[in-house]
């Protein structure tokens, strides 16, 4: 294993400079018509919305439509984005960025921005840099390749762009290069068996095109005869002076072009591509002349221009320049990314659907509006949730959707509160809105009492919540399909759903009615703490046949991490109760990537449970370090004053050069989990799942910079309550909050209250009160440290604490 350092951080992007220490890192790009993931090896997976999502760029095998899934596997012939290049002289060959010939360049650098992917790669004395971006408006990837000369001889070389393109279509597939068009088109049709899905389907985008700038040598789409014998790894054609210039005729296509060029010493050459899914050739005409007529630079900085509206309403300054490229660039641009494009679902999950609204309050609140109007106008009359969002008009529901879960109502004063924080916008809860099913309109604040109404309803004789076929754990399916089993985590969320909207009462000036919730989720935190907890820690339910499940008891699926946390933020455990259950998740669920889901990982099928069981240990939600649950802790820790132990929990959910090659990812997102089982499968403990869509990042963001940096809305005021880590002694932020800009430093110091000064005046009350907007304002704070008087692990909430 190298001493080198397997990835470098800078100012804007992170580079890796080797194809193999960290094989799957990789970056994603999006707009709203389409997302693209690629590696760093040149394997790529994308997928565009006609309106549901579909692929351009195949598997060599027809496969069966399905979501995005966690541990993609790559392989040989996986749809990818290459070049190949030989010299002409001595024959020698290479493929760029390294696969599919997986031959170690000279050097190697790949660089990872948040509007660009960037390789530099140097081989028979040749730079070669690949730059890939994509259009603001289209569902279009933009390519360029640039090639030095760094010899001090000329070279002849033939450059080969390889865009896989795969099995389209058993009914009708072919390709062939269009002269007038300078490209490569592959034409299918996309299968169907009713004569309505013709008219359903005729104006899908069933081409794929490889448009280049500049006319090829040669040519062809003929997937076999550009292999030969030799394979993707060593492809026949290469050895010969051109290509075949073969069409393909009923056979999954491939697009290859040659270039053919001569560079003096130190000269280079530049070519530019779009790979793009289209209509008709008319399609394809208008993205030659709108992406390579005009200058790549400018279609570079328009992506980057649209990327920027998810700039997020925090930057930060610690001593950790990594840790500040998380917090100021990545995170808030994978917040963005879920609020922006749902996922790129036309039915994303309700509760996927409301917790991307809850990140979005810090980016872009009036995209968050409209996502819970738009939820709520999806309710039954009878108060239920969907289990979907329908964001198109021929959307129905799929998947996990059409399995009835249980905890859609629960999200939407949790995710409320958030926003109220961030924008005082208390005028949405008199904004009427019709139902699904029902022509009446009532006001927001009417539909959350409804569906609060409706979560009441759902319980047993003790007060417990049904789960049916699952709560916010969809494959928890089997514990309640009978009708009779029930979920501890969901009566806790329920109470604290109570909770938050009582708040929200309060603060509407609604006395009577915050009361009535306060006592409603005092009986269920009572119903849980007489029949859930277990000694040590809280239960997970009880399944149909009434034995309660994630238990002493237990052999596997012994202890689940979210009952723990939620009765930390419920409020449900005392002191006692909070001391065991957090010594049991210390001992068994913490591990060097974090908390684990559960365990021990169930290792076969439990029937009274269902398929959770049934997932690989330790993945997924059978004990992986499933980084959503893993927020919902560090959030719980924060409610009881362990701010310490959550910002540590936190810390260990970003990747990081420590364990980079265990976990294989760079630090560009938070993946949907890490793999756990830690002291069942040791070996493979800490891989990262490489899956991006992860309701996780909206809490951590809103923990980070309501909690720990302690800069939270109430009512149009900024609280000022800082609790930082022993790793920040010091730090200076900047806060976009109520449309003006607070510069702050805090510091910590040995003082036995906290000091807050504005703009050089001292004030005594930790409430900003009249901003302005458009002011810009300067905040600096002192916080006591953690161990410097008695009520130092306490929230610092107000001027009079201590």
């Amino acid at each position: 294993m190298s001493n080198a350092l397997p990835y470098v951080v800078k100012q804007d992007h992170i580079a890796l400079h080797s194809p193999t220490r960290l094989p799957n890192a990789s970056h994603f790009l999006w707009n709203n018509q389409m997302m693209l993931h690629v590696n760093c090896r040149g394997f790529a997976t994308g997928q565009f919305m006609q309106p549901e999502p579909a692929k351009y760029a195949h598997g060599p095998a027809l496969s069966a439509t399905t979501f995005m899934q966690p541990e993609h596997h790559y392989y040989a012939h996986h749809p990818g984005r290459f070049f190949y290049l030989k010299d002409e002289d001595t024959k020698q060959t290479y493929s760029l960025p390294f696969e599919p010939m997986r031959k170690q360049p000279d050097k190697f650098e790949f660089k990872v921005y948040s509007h660009q992917l960037i390789w530099t790669i140097e081989v028979l004395e040749v730079v070669i840099e690949i730059c890939l971006t994509l259009a603001t408006n289209d569902a279009a990837e933009l390519w360029q390749v640039s090639l030095k000369n760094i010899s001090d001889s000329p070279k002849r070389l033939s450059l080969y762009p390889y865009f896989s393109i795969g099995y389209m279509s058993w009914m009708n597939q072919g390709a062939d290069f269009n002269q007038s068009l300078n490209a490569v088109v592959a034409h299918s049709v996309t299968p169907y068996q009713k004569v309505a899905q013709y008219y359903q389907q005729n104006q899908f985008k069933d081409k794929t095109a490889l448009i280049a700038a500049q006319p090829p040598c040669s040519w062809t789409t003929h997937a076999n005869g550009f292999e030969g014998l030799g394979g993707l790894n060593n492809p026949d054609a290469l050895q010969q002076s051109c290509l075949a210039n073969s069409p393909s005729c009923y056979e999954p296509p491939i697009a290859v072009l040659q270039y053919r060029l001569q560079l003096e010493p130190k000269a280079s050459k530049q070519y530019q591509f779009v790979f793009a899914p289209a209509k008709d050739e008319q399609e394809i005409e208008q993205l030659k002349n709108r992406y390579l007529n005009n200058g790549f630079d400018q279609h570079l900085a328009d992506y980057q221009h649209y990327l920027a509206r998810g700039q997020g309403s925090l930057a930060i300054k610690t001593a950790d320049s990594q840790f500040n490229q998380i917090i100021n660039q990545w995170l808030p641009r994978q917040v963005f990314y879920h609020g922006d494009v749902n996922r790129l679902s036309t039915d994303p999950q309700t509760r996927n659907y409301l917790q991307d609204a809850l990140g979005m309050c810090y980016v872009d609140a009036n995209i968050s509006r409209q996502a819970f109007v738009t939820a709520l106008s999806q309710q039954h009359r009878n108060g239920a949730m969907p289990d979907g969002i329908l964001l198109h008009k021929d959307a129905c529901l799929k998947y996990i959707n059409q399995v009835p879960h249980t905890d859609h109502n629960v999200w939407l004063p949790i995710c409320l509160r958030a926003y109220f924080n961030e924008t005082a916008d208390y005028a949405l809860l008199r904004q009427t809105v019709p139902f699904s099913d029902d022509e009446q309109t009532i006001s927001v604040f009417d539909h959350i009492e409804l569906a609060l109404d409706y979560l009441i309803s759902k319980r047993d004789h003790r007060g417990l919540s049904y789960i049916e076929q699952g709560d916010w754990c969809d494959p928890m399916n089997m514990v309640g399909h009978k009708g009779k089993g029930v979920s501890t985590w969901l009566t806790l969320a329920s109470a604290y759903a109570l909770q938050q909207w009582a708040s929200i009462c309060d603060d509407i000036g609604l006395d009577v009615q915050a009361k009535q919730h306060r006592e409603q989720a005092r009986q269920l935190n009572h119903a849980v703490n007489q029949h859930c907890w277990d000694g040590h820690w809280y239960n997970r339910g009880f399944t149909d046949d009434g034995r309660a499940f994630g238990s002493a008891s237990d052999a596997q699926g012994e202890i689940f991490l979210n009952p723990q946390s939620w009765a930390l933020l419920a409020n449900t455990a005392d002191t006692d109760k909070q001391t065991k259950l957090l010594s049991a998740i210390k001992h068994k669920l913490h591990t060097p990537y974090g908390a684990m889901m559960l365990a021990p990982s169930f290792t076969h099928m439990h029937e009274d449970i269902g398929r959770v069981t049934q997932k690989y240990p330790g993945t997924a939600e059978n004990g992986a370090v499933y980084n959503h649950a893993s927020a919902f802790y560090a959030y719980g820790l924060c409610k009881i004053g362990e701010y310490q132990a959550a910002f540590d929990q936190l810390s260990l959910m970003l990747p990081n050069l420590a364990d980079a090659e265990v976990r294989d990812q760079l630090p560009n997102f938070i993946p949907n989990y890490y793999r756990g089982a830690y002291h069942q499968i040791p070996s493979h403990a800490g891989r990262s799942s490489q899956l991006f869509n992860t309701g996780t990042v909206a809490w951590v963001y809103r923990c980070l910079i309501e909690e720990i940096i302690g800069l939270s809305g109430h009512k149009g005021d900024l609280v000022v309550a800082p609790h930082l880590p022993k790793q920040w002694q010091y730090i200076q932020l900047t806060r976009h909050f109520a449309g003006a800009q607070f510069d702050v430093t805090i510091k910590q110091a040995q003082v036995k209250e906290g000091q807050i000064t504005l703009d050089g005046q001292r004030i005594n009350t930790n409430r900003i009160t009249n901003i302005v907007p458009g002011q810009r304002y300067q905040l600096e704070v002192i916080q006591p440290k953690l161990d410097s008087h008695p009520c130092a692990q306490a929230p610092m909430t107000s001027a009079e604490t201590c």
